[in-house]
């Protein structure tokens, strides 16, 4: 796998899964809609871990920043 998120994007998405988890935890959202924000939350926090989106692989995008050597 290639790196294809930068530390931006990264800090998004775990802020995200914080924000989605707080909310289905303390009950503000149930039911399927809170189980889809925790399941969509558990993929952001996993794909941040590890610096690779398959999104971005299929739509040809990168938010790492191009090394220059």
């Amino acid at each position: 796998m290639k790196v294809n998120m930068g530390s931006t994007d990264k800090i998004i998405r775990v802020v995200l899964a914080i924000v989605f988890s707080v909310l289905y935890f303390t009950g503000t959202v149930d039911g399927t809609i809170g189980i889809v924000l925790l399941v969509l939350g558990g993929v952001f926090l996993v794909t941040s871990l590890i610096s690779f989106c398959p999104l971005y692989t299929i739509f040809g995008l990168n938010t790492c920043k191009k090394e220059t050597v």
